[in-house]
């Protein structure tokens, strides 16, 4: 599996975590969207896309994975892909 093209939007709000969204494809052929990159403590982070799902045993909502690495090898293939591209496009839109 090779990650072929990343794309990234940045989120325009300083008072989010949510810095940008991207996404990711596979082989030239899959994509995975709604990739978000957030903003940590020790710096940025990825979060694969998620629907809001009701937890009956904890009886509130939670996210829910729709997509996600099986792996940590490609989970960190996806998230050195993502914050490279993210960090590119931070140093192109520098004011």
């Amino acid at each position: 599996m090779k990650i072929t093209d990343v794309r990234v939007k940045l989120v325009k709000r300083e008072d989010s975590m949510l810095k940008a969204v991207a996404s990711v494809t596979i082989d030239g052929c899959f994509v995975v969207h709604d990739i978000k990159v957030l903003q940590g403590d020790i710096g940025p982070y990825i979060a694969m896309p998620s629907k809001k799902v009701p937890d009956v045993t904890l009886g509130k909502d939670v996210h829910k994975d729709i997509a996600h690495p099986l792996d940590t090898p490609t989970r960190d293939m996806f998230k050195k892909a993502v914050i490279d591209a993210y960090n590119a496009e931070l140093e192109k839109n520098k004011d």
